[in-house]
């Protein structure tokens, strides 16, 4: 009997609270919300788009443009991350052996997911009649696939060899070397060294954004030198 009394007396005083649920009204809506790019937008950072590169170019004659490969064009990070536990797990030292190199450039890019944002650039620079190099820092390997691997994924139709620009003594030029040597007017990479190098070339650099679960850390800062940086290009 006491507990039916006290579980009256306990709803009696919950309706009649202010507090009752009752009575609570949500609290009005002060924002609709924000997409990724919108909030990219707020960043100072000159952000652009495919779309607008293309009419930053309209007009002017077919020129060479430049690609970088790892994290621009490619996500190549599992051979990547496979070279590193199958060489030197705790280390970068894998970087350094040869057998990595020759197994990343002579088939591990079967393993690589063409990124969506080098489909679109390429796409609109065939359009425009553009010559288009990829240019890697990668030392070059005898029977390298990487060349055919990107003509097939990408569907290039007038496929130049990859330039590997490692600057080594087998290979004296680096990126800015090769960038001078082709003429390059604009060139798209996600590394800091990629828009140092197109701007100590008198090209136009264009970064690409890193994706978060690269294997390559730490990411760079995307507009650290003033450089154009593509919207939602991390894919």
């Amino acid at each position: 009997m006491k507990k039916a009394l006290f579980a009256s007396a306990t709803l009696a005083l919950t309706l009649a609270s202010p507090f009752c649920s009752a009575d609570i009204q949500p609290a009005p809506v002060k924002s609709t919300g924000v997409t990724s790019a919108q909030l990219m937008k707020r960043a100072a950072v000159d952000w652009v788009t495919v779309d607008e590169i293309k009419q930053s170019l309209k007009g002017k004659p077919p020129m060479a443009v430049g690609l970088d490969i790892d994290d621009t064009t490619l996500f190549s990070s599992p051979g990547y991350f496979r070279g590193k536990m199958e060489y030197s797990p705790n280390s970068d030292a894998y970087l350094k052996n040869p057998a990595f190199w020759k197994k990343m450039n002579g088939g591990w890019d079967n393993f690589s997911i063409p990124k969506t944002i080098a489909k679109k650039l390429i796409k609109m620079h065939e359009a425009r009649g553009d010559t288009i190099y990829f240019i890697t820092a990668r030392p070059y390997t005898k029977g390298e696939k990487v060349t055919a691997i990107i003509k097939r994924d990408f569907h290039i139709k007038n496929m130049k060899p990859v330039i590997f620009a490692d600057k080594s003594k087998a290979n004296p030029l680096d990126k800015t070397d090769n960038l001078k040597k082709y003429h390059i007017k604009l060139y798209y990479g996600d590394a800091n060294a990629d828009m140092t190098s197109a701007r100590a070339a008198g090209a136009r650099g264009i970064r690409v954004m890193r994706a978060a679960n690269s294997a390559f850390y730490p990411l760079p800062n995307n507009g650290k030198y003033g450089e154009e940086v593509i919207a939602n290009s991390q894919v």
